[in-house]
């Protein structure tokens, strides 16, 4: 179904959160203010790698109103986080390995005197050599970043014999892709306010994407009991991965816990490029066979990640490029090799995508590649190599069967067949030209194999009237309220008046697992599904207790409970609020849920998907040959994720993804020289405006599962970012003959070699 944004039905109703942020009313945590609150500042290193002398923090300490300073000496636990491994020092005590590590940290009564008291701060530093590329860390002689030596994770799938298989290709494509260091850009930065309790507990309001994954782990900093944390995680001003891990907590928590007295620490935009993660850059080298038929016979991958200087989620990231370098086409013969390397580079991690974004566009540049040499329409040869609803997945594991890559392809080719003519002969400046370009991908849904990836949830009614559900998950953005209110609201017939939601508060709601990996939606579609049942009977034999009508009668209806027949009344024979008041003090209605994301019954490699969502790009572009800038004129985006739950937050996650992604095709890279950033503000690392982003665009939604898919609908927050790359860059090619293997694509690159 194409989309449509009429809001008579539940899940095309306006996001329950919508109206307060367009007005700026809603509080985010970086908003909070408290009695006595102090202000805190991070003092980061310099140097992208040295060893440290000293740190003197005296005349810090001696300033006016300064109330703490804190060092490593300070760390009562573990001086060390990370989401997948502690590599990460919380304050760093011999050594920095890049220019975000922290040093100290400042508590004082005003943010100037804050900073003021970090410059007071002396750090002696020793330079040691900087590893600023994956290759020079590589090196025989390259200095260790870590005891373990620069690789940080070295993944290897191979499936049938490649060396081989090649020498019976008729065709053999070879390419290496250039992808960049992109920024997250969410309006909000890092922070929020840290308070100690009167009972020595400590609450942390800050913006985060798994509020118990954090917990954890300032419970190993702090040397505390998680129990004595809670985390308010919620509402956010967008993450897309950059809030999973930890980044101000930490410091926060040790500053209130030294001053007794609540401190807000919020990064600057300058303090959040250098210190928050990016997505990674990869150099990637394929290497594609096909024979005279275009059957592509083998494939063999290389990706180096340059993970920057500390771990956080870099293997899980190299794996899922690796699980997905064959995407959705049956290939008989594999070698993907990946390597995740250290350098002292700016920390890259989780982003939009995590992954995909990447190996996809190397792969399908490849398609395009091998179509053009065969002098084959791209759209065919795709899908003359396509899976089919009962094929295995990327590396051969058991995958709920799916026509997605099939649907799609077909969706996105009627919409090549009806735009290409019109656009490609319409009317068009003599020193344009125009392209149209479509690519192909298939996206895992949650953390995979072999990872933890709890999810639940809990039902209540509570003494107000209210059925009230419970999710671990955070709203950083992506709509997440809409999804459960709409999912409420056509399970019991209620309207949102009825329903209470309570997400993003370790204090208050059940562990879900993380809000990350596409996994919400579906875990929160899931969660209900195990717990309706049970929910509705209680609640209609409680009913059946007080009006002494039989519950086999009775239905959930909007404001209470109704007769099943069509009423003869308007009225419910009891209200919720009447059912409260006087349900038995000793019959409370609480339903839990605790079960992990599916996994591949027969995944034999760590991360690999049993869900699946693909979509379908198709990009119109007009390339100025004198300039050599492309403008992006059409994304239409098809998309098999299953049955849609909030259909104008669907529409947001492909079209914001789209545009997200436009960006970094065009214009964003965090651009890094000898370890330092020389794009540190937004004056510099130019991102889309609205007079960037296409004045045509297109969702196809195709909702329908194969029979006997009982996991319903996959999350699409990440999959609208994926395609979008390769189907710009195929266009530009339909437009001037040059083929890009860089990104962003470089106008000079096109003016050189337009032919």
């Amino acid at each position: 179904m194409a989309l449509q944004t009429d809001l008579s039905e539940p899940k095309k109703r306006v996001r329950p959160d919508g109206p307060e942020k367009v007005t700026g009313r809603m509080k985010y945590l970086t908003d909070l203010t408290f009695p006595n609150m102090l202000y805190g500042k991070i003092l980061r290193s310099e140097e992208p790698h040295a060893e440290i002398g000293s740190i003197s923090v005296g005349e810090a300490e001696q300033l006016p109103g300064v109330r703490a300073v804190v060092t490593y000496k300070d760390v009562p636990g573990l001086n060390g986080f990370g989401l997948i491994f502690p590599d990460q020092p919380v304050l760093c005590e011999d050594r920095v390995r890049y220019v975000g590590d922290a040093l100290a940290a400042v508590a004082a009564d005003t943010e100037e005197i804050a900073e003021q008291a970090l410059r007071l701060i002396r750090v002696h530093y020793k330079k040691l050599p900087v590893v600023d590329s994956p290759e020079k860390a590589l090196q025989p002689d390259a200095p260790l970043l870590h005891p373990g030596g620069n690789v940080l994770h070295h993944p290897h799938f191979i499936q049938g014999d490649v060396d081989t298989a090649f020498q019976d290709c008729a065709i053999v494509v070879e390419e290496t892709y250039e992808l960049p260091r992109q920024m997250h850009a969410y309006m909000e930065t890092e922070g929020g306010v840290i308070v100690p309790e009167p009972d020595g507990k400590l609450t942390v309001y800050v913006g985060t994407q798994h509020g118990f994954k954090d917990r954890f782990q300032l419970a190993r900093i702090l040397g505390m009991s998680e129990a004595d944390i809670r985390v308010v995680s919620s509402p956010m001003g967008g993450s897309f991965g950059g809030k999973d891990e930890l980044n101000i907590q930490p410091y926060g928590a040790l500053l209130a816990l030294a001053t007794n007295c609540p401190v807000k620490i919020h990064n600057s935009r300058q303090e959040s490029v250098r210190a928050g993660i990016k997505r990674h850059p990869m150099n990637i080298t394929m290497k594609t066979g096909v024979d005279q038929a275009g059957n592509i016979i083998a494939h063999k991958v290389k990706i180096i990640a340059d993970t920057g200087a500390y771990a956080t989620l870099g293997p899980a990231v190299l794996d899922f490029a690796v699980e997905h370098a064959p995407g959705p086409y049956i290939i008989p013969h594999i070698e993907i090799e990946g390597l995740s390397v250290f350098t002292n580079n700016g920390v890259a991690g989780e982003f939009r995508g995590f992954g995909g974004n990447q190996i996809t566009f190397a792969l399908e540049g490849q398609m395009d590649r091998l179509a053009n040499k065969l002098n084959m329409d791209p759209v065919l040869f795709r899908l003359k190599n396509l899976r089919k609803a009962e094929d295995p997945g990327p590396l051969g594991q058991k995958i709920v069967p799916t026509n997605g890559a099939l649907e799609v392809l077909q969706a996105i080719k009627l919409s090549q067949a009806e735009k290409a003519k019109e656009w490609k002969e319409g009317p068009c400046d003599k020193w344009k030209a125009r392209g149209i370009g479509i690519a192909l991908t298939m996206h895992g849904g949650g953390l995979g194999m072999d990872r933890n990836d709890p999810a639940g949830g809990r039902l209540s009614f509570t003494k107000e009237g209210k059925i009230e559900a419970a999710f671990g998950f955070e709203e950083c953005g992506q709509g997440l309220l809409a999804v459960i209110e709409t999912l409420l609201m056509e399970e019991f017939e209620c309207t949102e008046k009825d329903i209470k939601i309570v997400i993003g508060d370790t204090a208050l709601v059940p562990v879900s697992g993380s809000s990350t990996a596409s996994r919400s939606t579906s875990m929160v579609w899931q969660a209900l599904q195990k717990m309706k049942d049970s929910f509705r009977v209680q609640i209609l034999d409680l009913s059946q207790l007080m009006t002494g009508i039989s519950a086999e009668q009775l239905r959930m209806g909007p404001g209470g409970i109704w007769m099943k027949e069509e009423g003869k009344t308007s009225n419910p024979c009891i209200t919720f609020m009447e059912l409260a008041e006087r349900m038995p003090s000793g019959r409370p209605i609480n339903v839990h849920t605790s079960f992990n994301f599916p996994t591949s019954p027969d995944a034999t490699v760590g991360g690999s998907h049993y869900l699946y969502a693909f979509a379908a790009v198709l990009a119109l572009v007009e390339v100025d040959l004198l300039t050599g800038r492309v403008k992006v004129n059409a994304i239409d985006q098809a998309v098999a994720a299953g049955p849609i739950v909030s259909s104008l937050g669907y529409l947001g996650q492909i079209e914001g993804g789209g545009v997200m992604s436009l960006g970094y095709t065009l214009m964003e890279e965090a651009v890094m020289e000898k370890g330092i950033y020389l794009t540190d503000n937004f004056d510099s690392y130019i991102i889309p405006t609205i007079c960037d982003v296409p004045y045509k665009t297109n969702v196809e939604a195709i909702e329908k599962l194969v029979e006997g898919d009982r996991f319903g609908p996959r999350g699409v927050g990440e999959i609208g970012t994926v395609a979008v790359a390769p189907a710009i860059v195929r266009a530009i090619f339909d437009a001037t003959g040059s083929w890009v293997n860089k990104l962003p694509v470089s106008p000079e690159f096109l003016l050189q070699s337009i032919v």
